[in-house]
């Protein structure tokens, strides 16, 4: 956590608005490491737009701390560097869409289902949901940040429906529908498991700790996956 005790002495002590030293510490710090920097990226993008999802749902619980907490494993020494930054994002007057928009360029500009973009997205569901519902005003904002982002309404729902046990479909999950064929459903099941594979997520920046919701990513579609190949198989049957 070294790379946010740095960043957030930056934040404290360079001038101008929150979001800007955010965005900036993002951009100058560790310029000589790029897979450092990305991972800095990251976990900035994931604790500002959590404080903001925090700040518009109105309430924070024991269970969406906890959650929090499965992404970044945080010394307790260090913690208060967490807070801070947690708390400057929290507290900034830019709203969500602000942030939302510069974290996007993370992708670079125009850039759809970017997938660094698409695990922030996850982890903020993981956030949201650790309560056991998806309030309204939280799904609202997952939504916008998606449409921000430049994710796709296909791969939106494929997120959603991961985390969402009532929006949960095998179909949705993989991304594909009820009349494709069996052979392309197994073709982009193994493409989404290659895809969550922890040495690409590694790759993207994403920390360590945030392996752990990639496993219940690649359960998901695990069971998907098995669910259509079992109500296939019964189709066939009959």
């Amino acid at each position: 956590m070294v790379t946010l005790v740095r960043i957030s002495e930056f934040v404290a002590q360079a001038p101008g608005s929150i979001l800007s030293r955010l965005v900036e510490a993002v951009r100058t710090a560790f310029a000589g490491d790029p897979k450092l920097r990305r991972r800095v990226a990251f976990s900035i993008a994931l604790i500002a737009l959590s404080a903001k999802m925090a700040k518009a749902d109105g309430i924070v619980t024991q269970d969406e701390v906890s959650a929090f907490h499965d992404i970044f494993s945080v010394p307790r020494e260090e913690m208060r560097n967490v807070s801070r930054l947690y708390n400057l994002a929290k507290q900034d007057v830019a709203g969500f869409e602000a942030y939302a928009r510069q974290m996007s360029g993370l992708c670079g500009s125009g850039k759809a289902d970017c997938p660094m973009l698409e695990d922030i997205l996850d982890g903020l569901f993981h956030i949201a949901k650790a309560d056991g519902v998806l309030h309204e005003r939280e799904a609202a904002f997952l939504a916008r940040v998606a449409e921000i982002f430049s994710i796709s309404e296909v791969r939106f729902a494929q997120i959603r429906a991961r985390h969402v046990a009532d929006a949960s479909n095998p179909y949705v999950v993989l991304g594909v529908g009820p009349d494709t064929s069996f052979d392309e459903i197994k073709r982009r099941y193994r493409q989404l498991v290659a895809e969550s594979h922890p040495d690409r997520l590694i790759a993207r920046g994403v920390p360590e700790e945030f392996l752990a919701i990639a496993n219940t990513r690649v359960a998901a579609l695990n069971a998907a996956y098995e669910q259509i190949e079992k109500s296939r198989s019964l189709h066939e049957r009959v």
